[in-house]
């Protein structure tokens, strides 16, 4: 029934063989970028098809291996080029290759004219295979296959401006970062693999076959190691504290390329591994625990700094980190379907966001070349009053940022209040509920503040780029402006596929959908997440309806005082700066935390490399090499008399080795 998916992770295979091995010769820029974008189109339609067989199938038989051939086999080891094809994967395989194409599409008028146009999209499709083997692998190895070729092609998309020593830069902590993760999940998965087999003579990683087995999983103890070692994996790949500083300066790469990395693909590969492995980390409740914290804490850390953030692309990159930071929330309180949505939601209007700041900064930066100006195209402060400039633009944008601030009706309320409800009311972490609540609530209105002030900035007010420029800032063309189209229309009606059941009865008895549908993903943790909905449904609906109006609330006071700051009273943020300088200067530096990490790790690390260089191999190594080449230069000058080219002194060598000879024979 399922056996053409191969063809889903075939097509941006190809895709990156023709334009990486041809696309020099081909030159031709829309040939090369249709090339990329048809692929990825094809494997949408593919994808697209089996979500539609998959919906056709009764719950119980949604959950399908597709086994194509035996990849490695050595003793009871056994590693299959598979296809795990269920709800789950086909959620993410029309995400990533939905949202994917939109990007494709969009990026053949963004990277327009640029010098290594065929290198782009050659890395961009091979960043979309190696993110659907990530999701359609059946088995850890494979996973970890794909987990490797989305790191991979985030080291070369973030750095593509290799010319440019801070792309270099941002590339290079970004794969180092993601290794720290790396070295998890492969801990995890030799944990995993280890025990199963010595304790219950299991020896498989595959998904299916493990969740079975979920019985034998003793609660706490092992569990709880090897799935923080997992979570040590999705911190570094999703960006969750303490490894969520590459993130932000993976804004080096082109803006397509964080409409990628932050909406469709490589971040989110870290909420899928822990959705993925359910039937693990419910029987870790210590691992659960940490999961939530963490993820409650970097949603309103990174909060913190969107509020003070000056570039456009920043502003948004500390959004995705609090985003994500909601996304783990969830799991970590069993609601793993909840956090599956808003991972879905978050991809229709984050990659809107980021497009639509990619349309601002092309226009700026065709402003500014056209008046020899070098003011910072990415600056909010060099922009204001695009809206007239830009109407498709700013209308897209908008739509996304209220989906994102939660306004009720919009794709990110849904997700969002049900990821709140479900912290709130879980009984999986008692007392500390509350907390996380609260985290999620104040980084909830942090969030309607930043991206709100965001939108004044860039779109209100008076235009304050250099006059000069004015004359040249317009909208983008169709090829840019029709993703945002898409995906504005998405971030409005993405949500209604999973309303919260409360709302649903209101609607005349209107169901879950999504949660429906992802059901026997989660069937082997089916206890967990029942007892959460028991714990949900004994508290009242006043109580449920009162929390979703206060998260509202929230929202709606982080709008009104951006409008107050940047719109009624634009000289009050300069007032508050003045009046609270060290607040100001510590959020606008990040916290130091980027400076801190240099100071315990990365300078540390330089200083022994550069003693282990000067102290070992200088002196040590290269002691050796120079002493024995030294060696071999005096012994040659020595032995070279030997040969002087006279005959006379041969004749007497020889005669000498006569007597020598004859002496030695005579009187031994």
């Amino acid at each position: 029934m399922f056996d053409n998916v191969w063809l889903i992770p075939l097509f941006p295979l190809i895709g990156f063989l023709i334009n990486g091995l041809f696309g020099k010769a081909i030159k031709e820029e829309k040939v090369i970028g249709g090339i990329g974008a048809l692929m990825v189109f094809c494997s949408f339609v593919v994808a697209s098809m089996t979500l539609f067989k998959m919906i056709s199938l009764p719950g119980h038989e949604r959950v399908h291996n597709v086994t194509l051939f035996t990849w490695i086999k050595s003793g009871t080891f056994q590693a299959d080029i598979a296809f795990l094809i269920d709800p789950l994967s086909c959620v993410m395989l029309m995400v990533v290759t939905g949202v994917g194409f939109l990007i494709h599409v969009y990026s053949i008028g963004y990277m327009h004219g640029e010098e290594g146009f065929y290198r782009f999209f050659a890395y961009l499709n091979l960043f979309t295979f190696s993110m659907l083997l990530l999701v359609m692998g059946n088995n850890l190895l494979l996973m970890f296959v794909g987990w490797e070729g989305v790191g991979l092609c985030s080291y070369l998309l973030i750095g593509y401006y290799f010319h440019k020593k801070s792309a270099g830069d941002a590339g290079k902590k970004a794969f180092v970062m993601n290794r720290v993760g790396d070295f998890g999940f492969l801990l995890g998965l030799f944990t995993l693999y280890w025990y199963m087999g010595s304790k219950h003579g299991i020896w498989t990683i595959q998904f299916t076959e493990l969740a079975k087995h979920a019985e034998l999983y003793p609660v706490g103890g092992v569990v709880t190691a090897l799935t923080l070692f997992f979570f040590l994996g999705a911190t570094g790949k999703s960006a969750q504290i303490p490894l969520y500083t590459w993130l932000p300066d993976a804004m080096e790469g082109p803006t397509p390329v964080s409409a990628l990395i932050h909406a469709a693909t490589m971040v989110t590969a870290g909420v899928y591994m822990i959705g993925r492995m359910n039937f693990l980390f419910i029987k870790a409740p210590e691992t659960m625990m940490v999961v939530a914290i963490i993820g409650a804490a970097t949603a309103l850390f990174a909060a913190t700094i969107g509020t003070a953030q000056n570039d456009i692309k920043r502003v948004l990159a500390y959004s995705t980190v609090s985003q994500l930071g909601y996304m783990f929330l969830a799991m970590g309180v069993g609601a793993f379907a909840a956090g599956i949505f808003h991972l879905m939601t978050h991809a229709f209007f984050k990659a809107c966001l980021f497009l639509g700041s990619g349309a601002v900064i092309h226009s700026m930066h065709h402003a500014l070349h056209h008046a020899h100006s070098h003011d910072d195209p990415q600056d909010m402060r060099n922009m204001g009053g695009l809206k007239s400039k830009m109407p498709m633009t700013f209308l897209t944008f908008l739509l996304a940022t209220i989906a994102i601030a939660g306004i009720p009706g919009f794709a990110g309320f849904f997700s969002k209040d049900e990821i709140l409800w479900q912290a709130f009311a879980n009984p999986h972490h008692g007392t500390l509920n509350f907390a996380l609540w609260g985290c999620g609530a104040i980084a909830a209105g942090l969030t309607a503040f930043y991206m709100f002030r965001l939108v004044f900035m860039t779109f209100f007010g008076d235009c304050r780029i250099n006059p000069k420029c004015k004359d040249h800032l317009h909208e983008s063309p169709m090829v840019i402006v029709f993703p945002l189209i898409v995906l504005a229309f998405l971030s409005v009606v993405g949500g209604y596929i999973g309303m919260p059941k409360i709302i649903g009865e209101l609607l005349g008895g209107i169901p879950n959908y999504f949660e429906h549908f992802l059901a026997p993903v989660f069937e082997f943790s089916e206890e967990y997440v029942k007892s959460q909905a028991h714990a949900t449904a004994h508290h009242s609906l006043v109580l449920e309806w009162g929390l979703m109006g206060v998260s509202v609330v929230i929202a709606l006071v982080g709008i009104s005082i951006a409008f107050v700051l940047y719109i009624a009273s634009p000289s009050l943020p300069a007032k508050f700066t003045a009046a609270f300088p060290a607040l100001h200067r510590a959020v606008y530096n990040k916290w130091y935390i980027d400076e801190l990490y240099d100071f315990l790790f990365v300078n540390p690390c330089k200083a022994l490399g550069n003693f282990l260089w000067k102290g070992f191999d200088v002196v040590v190594v290269d002691g050796i090499v120079d002493g024995v080449g030294k060696s071999v230069l005096g012994i040659s000058a020595a032995l070279k008399n030997l040969q002087s080219g006279y005959v006379h002194n041969y004749a007497l060598s020889m005669a000498l080795g006569v007597v020598v000879i004859i002496a030695f024979y005579l009187f031994r």
